[in-house]
């Protein structure tokens, strides 16, 4: 960013905020330029975080140190996101049934075919006991025969699962944020599980 053609990377964020608002303001800027909403109140953080994340394509919020320097390809800001407890099926796992990894969650769609919308984070060892207790290996037919998981988003690397008879439920905190009905990222085990 440059203000008068000279570089305000290294200024502090409340420094280079102020002429990008006096920006919009001198040139009414409208769609598709939009300046993102900034407060240093946190009891209106919190009402962005619960209101906000109800529109696609907000996950949460970021935040900031006012006296932060621009760094780029550097990750010194802290993002807040909105989770929410959900329910999915539990389709596949890692590891093996008595001794779950982590879990491939699956939903219905509204065709009525099981499709995996995302994983848990890796179980902790009760919550694995817990779930490997009602896990039974899957018979010929299930859905997810023939598909391949990747280890991560982006890899190229392939989880090697077991997949498991689609007839257990899984109560799990998962992020607002979700693209094509598929979780952009992973969830966290709330600790319920049942058929």
């Amino acid at each position: 960013m440059q203000q008068d053609r000279v570089e305000v990377l290294q200024r502090p964020y409340q420094e280079r905020r102020a002429p990008l608002e006096q920006l919009f303001t001198d040139r009414t800027l409208t769609a598709p330029w939009v300046l993102v909403p900034m407060t240093t109140d946190l009891a209106k953080a919190r009402e962005w975080l619960e209101t906000w994340t109800d529109v696609s394509g907000v996950e949460g919020l970021l935040i900031k140190p006012l006296t932060s320097k621009y760094l780029p390809s550097y990750r010194g800001w802290t993002k807040v996101r909105r989770r929410d407890t959900t329910e999915a099926i539990i389709g596949a796992v890692t590891g093996t049934l008595t001794h779950p990894g982590l879990l491939v969650l699956a939903r219905h769609d509204q065709a009525g075919r099981l499709r995996a919308v995302g994983r848990t984070v890796p179980l902790r060892p009760e919550q694995a006991r817990q779930v490997g207790e009602h896990l039974s290996v899957a018979g010929p037919g299930h859905p997810f025969e023939g598909v391949r998981f990747a280890a991560s988003w982006g890899s190229r690397d392939v989880l090697d699962v077991v997949l498991v008879r689609p007839d257990l439920v899984a109560e799990v905190s998962a992020d607002r944020a979700v693209d094509l009905g598929v979780f952009r990222h992973r969830s966290g085990s709330s600790g319920s599980a049942w058929t």
